[in-house]
């Protein structure tokens, strides 16, 4: 039994106690939402995310048979788009080459903003923005001015990156906007996956984000290019996505095995 319950009715004259929320959880929450809004905490968080992503990238080398985004057999695809799944695509700032253009595609939310603010500490201009509907068709407002702003920075020699699958959709599910971003600018798509042999997967997120963990092993996978024709129709544009989506896959699959292997 409720021990209040039990203490039996309040005597004359003093009003019951009610429910309620602590004094100091009142407070909390009439402080955090001015919190949330000032660009100075956003910026401090922002600012130590990145370094303890920098931290996790020093102390994680790449293991054999990683692949790098400079150089090597994929400089002839740039610029090239950057495919990464939700939950798996924290650490690509830090595995990025310095001085190397870079454009991020970046949702509109809220809670997205701190990742914008933390691509900026690393050089990284972010256009705020969802390209992964379903129907590439209906693409909003915001989502077409996005994509052409992508499209713009490929032509103009700039690598871009963007998350395939369609936030709070289904995950590890492309949507037809990465694909349609790759038939409008005729750059091909990079399938990358870069993962940590300490780690820890948030099982309760709808894509069970991935936590990378300093003092580890590190890997990073880029899958073979894929092309989406101009005159690509909805079939082939299904297929492509199909194929992304496979091709993705594999990718993380391979990155997993490189750093969970024996050493």
């Amino acid at each position: 039994m409720d021990q209040d319950l039990a203490k039996g009715p309040p005597p004359e004259g003093v009003p019951p106690v009610r429910g309620g929320s602590p004094p100091t959880r009142t407070l909390w929450r009439k402080i955090r939402e001015p919190l949330a809004q000032s660009r100075f905490v956003k910026n401090t968080i922002a600012s130590l995310l990145a370094q303890f992503v920098r931290l996790v990238r020093l102390t994680s080398p790449l293991v054999a048979g990683s692949a790098r985004f400079s150089g090597g057999a994929y400089a002839e695809f740039e610029p090239g788009i950057i495919a990464l799944w939700h939950g798996q695509h924290l650490l690509t700032p830090a595995f990025y080459p310095k001085r190397k253009p870079l454009v991020a595609m970046v949702s509109r939310s809220a809670d997205a903003e701190l990742n914008a603010l933390m691509l900026e500490k690393f050089g990284i201009e972010a256009v705020r923005g969802s390209g992964g509907r379903e129907n590439a068709r209906h693409l909003d407002k915001g989502g077409a001015k996005a994509l052409i702003a992508l499209k713009k920075s490929l032509a103009a020699g700039k690598n871009v990156a963007m998350i395939a699958d369609i936030p709070h959709g289904t995950p590890r599910d492309a949507g037809l906007g990465i694909v349609l971003l790759a038939r409008l600018s005729g750059r091909p798509l990079l399938p990358v996956a870069i993962t940590t042999s300490r780690r820890k997967v948030l099982e309760k997120s709808w894509d069970k984000t991935t936590i990378n963990l300093p003092f580890g092993r590190s890997s990073l996978v880029i899958g073979e290019p894929i092309f989406v024709a101009a005159d690509a129709d909805d079939a082939e544009m299904e297929r492509k996505r199909q194929e992304i989506t496979a091709a993705l896959n594999a990718a993380t699959t391979d990155a997993y095995r490189l750093v969970d292997g024996p050493r």
